[in-house]
């Protein structure tokens, strides 16, 4: 502990030293990034990550759908900014006309975004060094972690709205993503992509602990928040139970989420790109967290979820085994309508890739 302090004041010494700017701490950020992906630290497509020394297995994989292009998109960067314990994952769920090109920009300029953001937050607010309690400590580190979430979707949200080669007034995408610092993880949701803990219960059985919240327009304080806004909440007839979000005077553009970046056409009626983001404790009984996005979700529990992924024996395959199982499930329950874009990744606490 005393050398993570160590380094969160040493950084913030450096930064304050250089009276670093925004952009310039931008511009590092994205330079740590090129660095990652020469040096193969950075996965953006289907695949598993596993670096010597590290106590993170990653395993990712993406299947389009029977809607057209492929809008899901992920990425896992070990080294996370340079620091041997920390990784970034997230996965990214495109919606509407643009939604493919939405969900890769999100997931190009988040990661820097949030270091860029962090590592600013950290200058202006370092540890106490005075401070002994470490649940102190510990709560001091999440609303550092949690500001700069704040603070990079906001602006991520932003410099979407002012691309001029994409158009997000009808298109947008979920994220979900997740930072690990030693055995702490922060996660940061946006839309209706999961993560599920899977963990050892006081009996020796694997069970799963749901990690995020799926924001849908039906729950009680996001349909207040878009009702309060002039924005409307309904099922269509031929969709009951799938509640999604309208204009005032339109039936359009009729989102299944409440939370998003991008649609900029319904986010002065109560669509929101703000974060939730939580934090947990890593011990030795957790063993991985699954993120997927709703096509996994709409037809696979938190349980079998789990189940698939603890009983594959080759943790690369992990994702990949997920997301097939989610698609003949798909088949089987919503005959009659197109199966979802489906994506994953399966993050591995403290295993090799094989057991």
């Amino acid at each position: 502990m005393r050398q993570f302090s160590s380094l969160l004041n040493g950084l913030a010494r450096s930064l304050r030293g250089k009276n670093s700017e925004n952009d310039d701490g931008r511009e590092a950020a994205e330079a740590m990034a090129k660095d990652a992906k020469r040096n193969d630290l950075i996965l953006r497509s289907s695949g598993s990550v596993n670096v010597d020394g590290s106590n993170n297995f990653a395993s990712v994989f993406s299947k389009r759908g029977r809607k057209g292009v492929n809008q899901d998109c992920a990425i896992v960067w070990e080294e996370f900014g340079c620091q041997a314990d920390m990784l970034f994952c997230g996965i990214f769920d495109g919606h509407g006309p643009w939604g493919h090109f939405v969900a890769k920009k999100v997931r190009e300029s988040m990661p820097s975004s949030l270091l860029c953001n962090w590592q600013q937050t950290l200058a202006q607010a370092s540890l106490d060094p005075d401070s002994d309690l470490e649940s102190d400590k510990k709560h001091q580190r999440f609303h550092i972690w949690k500001h700069s979430y704040l603070k990079t979707c906001a602006a991520v949200d932003h410099e979407l709205e002012q691309q001029r080669k994409i158009d997000s007034f009808y298109s947008g995408t979920t994220a979900l993503t997740i930072v690990r610092q030693g055995d702490l993880i922060y996660v940061a949701n946006i839309g209706d992509s999961r993560a599920v803990l899977a963990t050892t219960s006081d009996d020796g059985d694997l069970v799963p602990v749901q990690l995020t919240v799926d924001f849908k327009p039906n729950l009680p304080q996001e349909a207040e928040r878009i009702i309060q806004c002039k924005g409307r909440v309904f099922c269509l007839h031929d969709e009951p139970g799938v509640h999604r979000v309208w204009l005032p005077d339109e039936e359009s553009p009729g989102l299944a989420m409440s939370r998003a970046f991008g649609d900029y056409c319904i986010k002065d009626y109560g669509l929101i790109s703000v974060p939730e983001v939580t934090q947990r404790h890593i011990t030795s009984r957790d063993q991985f967290v699954v993120l997927a996005t709703d096509g996994v979700w709409d037809v696979v529990s938190n349980q079998e979820a789990i189940r698939i992924v603890s009983s594959t024996p080759d943790k690369a395959k992990t994702a990949k085994r997920l997301v097939e199982f989610a698609v003949q499930a798909w088949k089987k329950k919503r005959k009659g309508i197109a199966v979802d874009d489906i994506s994953a990744i399966c993050l591995f606490f403290h295993s090799s890739p094989l057991e």
